[in-house]
């Protein structure tokens, strides 16, 4: 698999009939290991080992609907309220990040009003922090620690 522009902190790869697959903690299950599944595991790793996020208010592959279909987001992080705070959207790392990326990523925040959008091919990374004024956000240096998410943002 492609070395990432994050940290490694061991992504537990194995082979079964033919295909690889990869350990993910936070679901205790085995998936295929494609690269957007690669990038996710290792942003989601960076997240809890790197920046304080709690695995039980991690929830990966979060389904909403839109439109009448279901969709899923790569991932939520929720508050200690049980709020979503960060929605994480992940792209395979041959994959660019265009304004196509960010505008999914803000179709699916029109459902959940988190303050956090963080997508990453797992070679680039954009963190934005939305403001109070509906359409308004900064982008950020980098995700900030966790228990940053759970004080209300400044606008």
């Amino acid at each position: 698999m492609q070395q990432l522009a994050l940290p490694d902190h061991g992504v537990k790869l194995k082979q079964e009939a033919g295909a690889v697959l990869l350990f993910d903690p936070l679901r205790r299950k085995w998936v295929a290991a494609t690269p957007e599944e690669w990038v996710r595991q290792h942003f989601l790793n960076h997240l809890v080992q790197d920046l304080g996020y709690p695995p039980g208010r991690i929830a990966v592959e979060h389904g909403l609907r839109m439109n009448g279909r279901a969709q899923r987001t790569d991932a939520l992080v929720f508050d200690a309220q049980g709020r979503p705070v960060l929605l994480l959207e992940c792209k395979a790392p041959h994959v660019a990040i265009t304004q196509r990326t960010f505008d999914q990523a803000g179709r699916y925040n029109s459902v959940f009003q988190v303050p956090y959008l963080m997508i990453t091919n797992g070679m680039v990374h954009y963190c934005c922090q939305l403001g109070g004024v509906r359409g308004t956000f900064h982008f950020l240096p980098m995700l900030p620690h966790y228990t940053r998410l759970e004080r209300p943002i400044q606008t």
